[in-house]
């Protein structure tokens, strides 16, 4: 029995390992080569990512919260090796140019190169993002930099366990997941939000949006549609704290 508590808990880490070695650029043990990332382990991650931005909030308080907020945003950036932003302006730049012809929308998507759409939506997304912080930290509200990334890859997997996935690559990999069961994090990020930032207990609804539009629009979702609901649900979510300060 202890020898099979023991593999449970190591494969256990062995996930959690694996999905934060693909979700960051954070530093991991190795791990077994047939141990794979898993949707079940995202909000998990999400919950990683929020703690150390929660310290480091909590390290540079003593300076301008526009000099904390730059270097909060550097690393949120960082931390994900850019893939999300990346994601983000591949989907600005099909949805402006597809003219509503969803073969066209993939195909500017795989494009390697950046249009202005994408340009653009960068730009609107990181200015966000250090303009919200700062807010936050005016006030003194860490607390929401906690959940918000969390409560963005929570979304993913929600996004990537239920819509139509789009490339051969993600619907392998998605095949391959465990039949995961997301209500627990849900639950588990509601009663967080609940005594630490309220106002995120809207935040199912914005996953719930995002989910809607990719159904709508691309009738499914990829990769790029995966990192750019990440930025974009952490963006909102951001916004929805900020303007009850």
């Amino acid at each position: 029995m202890n020898s099979e508590t023991s593999a449970k808990r190591n494969r256990l880490w062995g996930n959690y390992f694996a999905t934060l070695k693909f979700l960051t650029i954070f530093p991991t043990p190795k791990v077994n080569a047939r141990i794979s990332p898993k949707l079940s382990m995202f909000p998990l991650v999400g919950l990683t990512l929020g703690f150390k931005l929660w310290v480091v909030a909590w390290l540079f308080s003593g300076l301008s919260p526009l000099v904390t907020a730059f270097i909060l945003l550097c690393i949120w950036l960082m931390v994900t090796g850019f893939l999300h932003l990346d994601g983000l302006a591949d989907l600005a730049d099909g949805l402006g140019a597809a003219h509503q012809n969803p073969e066209r929308l993939l195909s500017v998507m795989h494009a390697p190169n950046i249009g202005a759409f994408g340009v653009v939506a960068l730009i609107i997304i990181i200015l966000g993002k250090w303009v919200l912080i700062s807010s936050l930290l005016h006030a003194e509200t860490w607390a929401a930099l906690l959940l918000i990334p969390a409560w963005a890859r929570l979304g993913a997997a929600w996004w990537a366990s239920s819509l139509n996935p789009l490339t051969d690559g993600l619907a392998m990999w998605v095949r391959q997941a465990e039949s995961i069961n997301l209500t627990p994090w849900f639950i588990l990020l509601l009663l967080l939000s609940l005594m630490l930032s309220p106002m995120l207990l809207l935040a199912p609804f914005i996953l719930w949006a995002w989910k809607n539009f990719l159904s709508a629009k691309l009738g499914g979702m990829n990769g790029d549609c995966l990192g750019a609901g990440i930025e974009i649900s952490e963006v909102v979510l951001l916004l929805l704290v900020s303007v009850t300060l």
